[in-house]
């Protein structure tokens, strides 16, 4: 997974994302579940989008049926996932889903907290943080080889499995800055003359942070949290947030997930916004929003194969062009202009080893000026 050091094309590759021939994310998502093609229950999604090709990997009609009763607990935002839990539903009339969605950090602490009889079957997420730290207090299951397989070795776990991919990066507003004078090292945001943004009660935020306490230390970490707190960092609820106050020009730069810049281009007709890359360092992370079975599920085997569906060609297809997120099986390409995985100039970092989601909460908010 980690990169060569010449990084030029994926520190622009959303500059050109303007350009994209592509609907809106909110059109595409009305495919959802369209009586012209029953057969596949996420709809025809990605119709329209000249030059892909037909997906790759385990066809949803090649898995087995979902009839039963499962309780997901999601730190995914509905909007993003949404379609694919009412997609199934409707797929598959046996199949009730209950859903909750929140913070991944409220649902670990929810998880830890409740007894056997009111887990819930699934952890959903954003990121391998919090799945890694149910495994690591023994709440997780374990899969089986039928979901494992399905997954590259670098985005899996005997307990848990990466669904899709997101790549950290710097977003900026292109009105005030050029790409040249921003910093290719994350500890430089500390003495950065503009207005930063993040999110730091957001779950993609803090596994950001726990590879930093991973890779640099819990004082090194704590002296670049001090740093940006000092540099009069704002705060918002989510990334996307944060990515449309970059875009409007209420704030310069900030620190999130790759596809929310995507979002915000492909919506806006003139954006003002782009991204660009630190290298090898926490700031350049690649994570996975994953998925996990709990030991309290009541049907193990069929939260196994709700799991398998999420990594069906037809899901990963919806991931890469719909969130436009990696997909993380082979056959489906990721969309937009993306770096693959191996153009990206990711530290050499263990997903499994985040686990420290709980030390790392504690440790933000030990920073004063830090709240959410």
């Amino acid at each position: 997974m980690t990169g060569n050091n010449d990084f030029t094309g994926r520190r622009a590759f959303l500059a050109g994302s303007a350009a994209l021939g592509v609907g809106s994310m909110a059109g595409c998502l009305g495919l959802i579940g369209s009586e012209e093609d029953q057969a596949n229950p996420f709809g025809q999604f990605g119709s329209g989008r000249e030059g892909r090709p037909e997906p790759g990997g385990t066809s949803v009609e090649d898995l087995p049926d979902l009839e039963g009763e499962l309780s997901i607990y999601s730190g995914r935002n509905e909007f993003l996932v949404g379609p694919i839990v009412e997609g199934l539903q409707d797929y598959y009339s046996d199949l009730t889903l209950d859903v909750r969605y929140e913070s991944s950090s409220n649902l670990v602490n929810a998880i830890n907290e409740e007894g056997p009889a009111t887990r819930p079957d699934i952890f959903y997420t954003v990121d391998a943080t919090g799945l890694s730290s149910l495994a690591s207090d023994g709440l997780t299951h374990g899969l089986s080889s039928d979901v494992l397989d399905m997954v590259g070795s670098d985005f899996r776990t005997d307990d848990w499995v990466g669904i899709s991919g997101r790549a950290r990066t710097v977003p900026y507003n292109t009105d005030a800055y050029s790409e040249d004078e921003l910093p290719d090292s994350i500890d430089a945001y500390t003495d950065f003359d503009g207005d930063l943004g993040w999110a730091p009660g957001y779950g993609s935020c803090q596994s950001f942070v726990a590879a930093m306490v991973e890779l640099e230390g819990e004082d090194a970490t704590r002296e670049w949290l001090e740093g940006i707190v000092d540099a009069g960092i704002r705060s918002y609820s989510n990334e996307h947030l944060v990515c449309e106050a970059i875009n409007n020009g209420e704030i310069d730069a900030g620190f999130t997930n790759h596809y929310y810049i995507q979002r915000i281009i492909d919506g806006d007709s003139d954006p003002s916004i782009s991204s660009t890359f630190t290298a090898g360092d926490a700031g350049a992370v690649f994570n996975v929003a994953g998925a996990a079975v709990l030991d309290s599920a009541d049907d193990a085997e069929l939260a196994e194969n709700f799991v398998r569906h999420l990594l069906s060609a037809e899901a990963q297809e919806f991931f890469a062009v719909d969130t436009f997120e990696y997909p993380m099986i082979d056959g489906v390409e990721p969309f937009g202009g993306l770096p693959s995985l191996d153009e990206l100039n990711v530290p050499d970092i263990d997903l499994s080893e985040l686990s420290n989601i709980e030390e790392t909460v504690d440790l933000m908010r030990s920073v004063d000026g830090i709240s959410w």
